[in-house]
């Protein structure tokens, strides 16, 4: 209950910021972003449209993938319309398949530019059942498996930038706490959904990939750290945002359930905050594995904190990623899920 009162006030956090603080508020005390390349997924609308912007204005040079080129290209305009130096690069991406990450990713290499920042903000809440090219349900490889791929393929490019620069990397997966919804065996859930006999929950779906989100931060913090690289990765919730709500029916309880139901929602400028504050503010540097809401650190769900739970998804990931998984795939049934 106090926790929801302060949220629905506003009030700050160890960070001195909360849940009404916005991205441009977070980073007016970040370091000068004029040296920094960050990569942004999901930028064409929404949090990801507001993180470019306001990122743009702190003087970062974007790397805009998008599956929606056309999009792509208007979300840049904007930008550029409001801040004419802005530095921008538009390449296609489609996150569902990994052979798309790939070519992205060599593409990206083709440019010779250095790395800082990578932002995993991209999501999809499908909700019919659909499976990926590559055998996947189409909102876990989308949301999970697909930037899993990226950040693990541009990692080398990250480490190498830190070390020549000085200047600490940082990755920020965009997760949600609908996480906490989901409980049991990660695993075995994934081979459920990806099984079109399978009833197919969106809801539930969409949970599970924000909670291996939730996991491959931390397993991913833990292997940075043993190699000693100047990497760190964080993942955020950047809470729900506002949007126009529409209704059929008319009255004082309905007006004043749309009045408190507003109040909890974020605008996008206060919902892209915390994926700003986690990618820039100073006081963030060497923070690493660690979950953010509002602005602030946050606890995960119990299963979100599991050490044994993360490796054991990450190695999966590792066999789906892989350029030969036959060993684990048949075409008609899918991942042999039991056996990862």
């Amino acid at each position: 209950m106090l926790e929801t009162v302060k949220y629905l006030i506003g009030s700050t956090g160890a960070s001195g910021f909360g849940s009404k603080s916005t991205a441009e508020q977070v980073t007016e005390t970040c370091p000068d972003l004029r040296f920094v390349t960050a990569i942004i997924t999901g930028a064409t609308s929404g949090i990801g449209a507001e993180t470019a912007r306001v990122l743009a204005k702190r003087g970062a040079r974007l790397v805009l993938p998008a599956r929606n080129l056309k999009a792509a290209e208007e979300g840049k305009a904007r930008i550029v319309s409001e801040f004419p130096d802005a530095k921008i690069v538009v390449m296609a991406l489609d996150l569902s398949s990994l052979s798309s990450v790939r070519k992205f990713v060599s593409e990206f290499q083709s440019l010779s530019l250095p790395l800082n920042l990578l932002i995993n903000n991209a999501g999809k809440f499908a909700h019919e059942h659909g499976i990926s090219e590559d055998g996947i349900e189409m909102t876990f490889a989308t949301n999970y498996l697909g930037h899993f791929l990226l950040t693990k393929l541009l990692l080398n490019k990250m480490i190498k930038t830190a070390k020549e620069s000085g200047v600490q990397g940082r990755i920020v997966n965009v997760s949600s706490s609908i996480h906490g919804w989901l409980s049991g065996d990660v695993i075995r859930h994934l081979g459920q959904i990806s099984r079109s006999k399978s009833p197919y929950d969106a809801t539930r779906a969409y949970a599970l990939s924000k909670l291996a989100n939730v996991l491959h931060t931390k397993e991913l913090a833990q292997r940075l750290k043993q190699v000693d690289a100047n990497v760190t990765v964080n993942c955020v919730h950047p809470g729900i945002v506002r949007t126009r709500l529409t209704r059929e029916r008319e009255g004082l309880i309905t007006d004043l359930v749309f009045f408190l139901a507003s109040k909890l929602l974020k605008t996008i400028p206060q919902a892209a905050a915390t994926t700003c504050f986690v990618a820039t503010h100073p006081r963030l540097v060497n923070v690493s594995g660690k979950y953010f809401a509002d602005c602030n650190e946050a606890r995960t769900s119990k299963l979100g904190s599991n050490s044994n739970e993360a490796a054991r998804l990450w190695t999966a990931s590792e066999i789906m990623v892989s350029i030969d998984p036959k060993a684990v795939f048949d075409p008609r049934n899918g991942f042999d899920y039991d056996h990862m």
